[in-house]
This record gives C-alpha cells, structure tokens and sequence, in this order.
C-alpha cells in the first residue's frame, strides 16, 4: 500500500487500478469524470478517447474514436450529459453517456484568431451552472471565458491576458459551485480566480502552483480538489515543495491538505501531470495524468526512473 495522508485525509495510492482489455494503452489521460452509479469516464489521447470502468477499475465499454483531435477538458453536467473539451479541434461536444453527440459548440478545426476573444482558440475546460449555463475556458490561444445558453447561445465572454483581477494567463480549468459562482485554474498565474455568473470578479485563492485541475463535487461538499503542477524551469525543475501534487481547499480557499508533494525524501514523486480530477461517492478521488507530456517538462531529456511509463490514471482510495 501506498499511503499519502494530511491531517484526517488518508488515502491508498492506486496506480494500477484500471483494467484494459490486452493490448489497449491510455498514453495521456487529460481528464476524467464520475457519475452517479460511480462508473469512471476517462478522456484520453489514446485510440480509444473514452473508456468507461466501474469503481473497481473493470472496464465496461468504449466510444469516441475518430472522434476528436486531443482530449483536453471532460465534465459531468447535473442532467449526466458529457462535455468532451478537445483543444486541438477547437470545441465542446456535448455528449450521452453512451457516446451520441447532442450539441456542438466551435466548428472543428476552424479556431478563431489567437487572443481575439471569440470560441475557440484552444479551449481547455468546461462547468454547466445549476442553471444550466455553460462555461468554457478558452486558454491556450485566447486568455478569457466563455459563457453560453443552455442550448449554445454565446451570452458573455470575458478576460484578457495579463495578471490584474479578472485577467488570466492560460485558463486552464473551470468548474461552478451550487450558488452559481464560477472558479478559474489561472494557470500560469498560479491563482484560481473567482466570479460571480456575470464574469464579476470576488476574489482569488492564492498559496498553489501553476493549478492545472479543479473539481468541486455537487451539493454540501465543503471541499475543493486542485491539481498543480510542477515546475518546469531549468533553474527550479528539481526544487521540492512546490508539486506535482493534489491539494484539497475549503470553499474559502483555505488548504485543508496536501497530497503527494514532491520532497527531497519523495523524488519525483507520486505525481506527474494532474490535468483532470473527479470523486467518487465514496469519497474516492481519481488523477488524471498526462504523463508523458508533463515528464518531457518536468525532466527534458532525462530517462524514466526504472524505464517504466509514469501513471496516468491513478486512484486515491479514501480509507
């Protein structure tokens, strides 16, 4: 067993929890999502997008190839619709459980002109509100969000690039909590960043690494989980205390724990790459990963420890 613990947080460690038939490889996991009958949806850069498993990691089925261009943001929507982000063909598909597509925002593979503030330029994520509003974070060639009608209709954009309140640099992720308020993994500005429904700034989380992945369970949860990433500059590649790692905050933005960090003791540590969270009903928590990008930043040109892969898809047992 693999242990990681903070405070009254415990968790095993499980690397190897999802079952493919022989042959099959996940390569880069880049997000991951739960429903209700605690069965895992796994969007990955793989020929097989996404794979669906029970709790225990048995897998149940598969959809989506020929699909997309590159599996970016995954979200579960309140009426168990999927949002399926790819940034490398510039939409959101809004999908069944089983795969049939109901709705489409972009035209694939026409993105709008970087830093124009129009859908899409490489967008990352996406958040439905109670009211069925839909958030997509435009981030890697826009610097803003989007926010559309339950049916597609663009109400409101907004951001810019730069480091002020309200401005962003690489929206990342995006998820709504039950009051409407929308959360923004700000990357690179190493913030998340918090609106109201209108795209009003109400304040920001600070304390976190470059946070790439952020999920916040429906109802009463008090917590949120965030994925950081590590550093990746020549200069501070090897420092410790500063992740990959998972940190899980209050509502507030306090940190109630941290999981995995990187230490002289624990190097390079469990994690890679959290791109993509989601938990269970157990309390369960699933990291996707994608390794093999996030290694090649982390460590360019630096060998696998042991020549092994790093874990893409890894599950936190609650104990």
């Amino acid at each position: 067993m693999v242990l990681l613990e903070f405070g009254d947080f415990r968790f095993d460690l499980q690397s190897s929890w999802a079952k493919l038939p022989d042959g099959w490889d996940l390569r880069e996991v880049a997000s991951v999502a739960v429903d209700r009958r605690d069965r895992v949806y796994v969007f990955s850069r793989s020929e097989h997008p996404l794979c669906v498993f029970d709790r225990d990691g048995v897998f149940i089925t598969s959809w989506g190839e020929g699909m997309f261009t590159r599996p970016h943001g995954l979200h579960l929507g309140p009426d168990e619709s999927l949002y399926c982000t790819d940034d490398g063909a510039h939409t959101v598909s809004k999908c069944t459980l089983e795969g049939k597509l109901i709705m489409r925002l972009g035209v694939p593979n026409r993105p709008a002109p970087m830093w124009s503030n129009t859908p899409f330029c490489a967008c990352t994520h996406t958040a439905i509100s109670p009211e069925g509003d839909i958030y997509v974070s435009d981030g890697y060639g826009n610097a803003c969000v989007h926010k559309f009608s339950a049916d597609g209709k663009l109400l409101l954009t907004w951001g810019t690039s730069g480091t002020a309140p309200g401005e962003f640099n690489l929206p990342h992720n995006i998820c709504c909590d039950a009051d409407g308020w929308v959360y923004v993994a700000d990357r690179e500005n190493h913030r998340i960043q918090v609106f109201d429904g209108k795209g009003k700034y109400q304040g920001q989380w600070n304390n976190l690494h470059r946070p790439s992945a952020i999920f916040m369970p429906g109802g009463s949860c008090p917590y949120c989980y965030i994925g950081e990433c590590g550093p990746v500059m020549s200069i501070n590649r090897t420092a410790v205390n500063l992740g990959p790692r998972l940190s899980i905050v209050t509502k507030d933005g306090k940190l109630a724990a941290r999981l995995g960090d990187r230490t002289k003791e624990n190097f390079p540590g469990p994690f890679t790459s959290p791109h993509g969270i989601a938990v269970d009903s157990q309390g369960s928590i699933y990291v996707a990963e994608v390794s093999i990008t996030g290694w090649g930043n982390l460590f360019p040109n630096t060998e696998l420890p042991g020549g092994k892969p790093r874990p893409c898809l890894q599950k936190l047992r609650k104990l």
